[in-house]
């Protein structure tokens, strides 16, 4: 694929965002399409919406949960920019009229207070880098219609990105265990599904050490200050306006968020 079929792809993305109208499938258009090539597409949708003053305030891992995997019938993580309109406080409202077909994942935030550069970075190294974590909320939400997606139509689509809900609890990432913090997420008062933090990677620790050295192989690395989302610790639930959602996780705590 040239670089112009990459642009209008990413312009075509771009769009679908702005207007809130998805496009079809991309892979069914270019069936050849790489993985590589996708990235290609996710950073001109990037610059795009950046060009409106936007800022990137962090990274998010998707893809990291096996029942994730299968749900959208990918075989591997990926990763995508999180922008400074796509962030919301605990409890703040969220209006649906901004997404498409969103989805609320469960998930703990690294808060970064030094850079983590790859390849090459350990858990250890992740750890030493991290300021603190919080529960968090990821909503995704596809620009490609109806969630018809491989992996190459989510990467190209920023991972999915949609938008980032963080708690007000933030805790040192040394004083738990993070492969063992046990999940619930609720929907309206029900507890709909549960995890744990094994459920990234093995742990969310090594989820953000992925992304670290996946990213410096690209020359771009996890900055101080970003926000580091480390993967859904279970199944994702669909959202939609008057939707109340809770989610507790053992020894870190709890974020909530409503859709309207």
């Amino acid at each position: 694929m040239d670089g112009k079929n990459i642009e209008k792809l990413g312009d075509e993305l771009f769009e679908a965002w702005r207007s809130r109208t998805p496009i079809g499938q991309l892979t069914e258009q270019h069936p050849s399409m790489t993985v590589d090539e996708a990235y290609g597409i996710q950073q001109r949708t990037i610059a795009r919406r950046r060009q409106s003053g936007v800022r990137v305030v962090g990274k998010k891992i998707g893809l990291t949960s096996k029942v994730v995997q299968k749900m959208l019938d990918v075989d591997q993580p990926d990763f995508g920019y999180l922008l400074s309109d796509m962030a919301y406080g605990e409890g703040e409202a969220i209006p649906i009229a901004n997404m498409i077909a969103p989805k609320v994942e469960g998930e703990i935030a690294f808060v970064l207070n030094s850079t983590l550069q790859g390849p090459g970075v350990t858990n250890a190294d992740v750890l030493r880098a991290t300021a603190f974590v919080m529960p968090c909320f990821e909503i995704v939400d596809s620009r490609i219609r109806d969630w018809k997606i491989r992996i190459q139509d989510t990467v190209a689509d920023n991972a999915s990105a949609g938008a980032f809900v963080l708690g007000d609890r933030a805790i040192d990432p040394r004083s738990v265990d993070l492969s063992l913090c046990g999940m619930l997420l609720e929907k309206n008062g029900e507890i709909l599904t549960t995890g744990a933090g094994a459920a990234a990677l093995g742990s969310p620790v090594n989820a953000v050490a992925w992304l670290a050295n996946t990213l410096g192989r690209l020359g771009i690395a996890l900055e101080a200050n970003e926000v580091i989302l480390s993967g859904s610790l279970a199944a994702m639930l669909p959202a939609q306006a008057g939707d109340n959602f809770r989610c507790a996780i053992g020894g870190i705590g709890t974020v909530t968020t409503r859709f309207v």
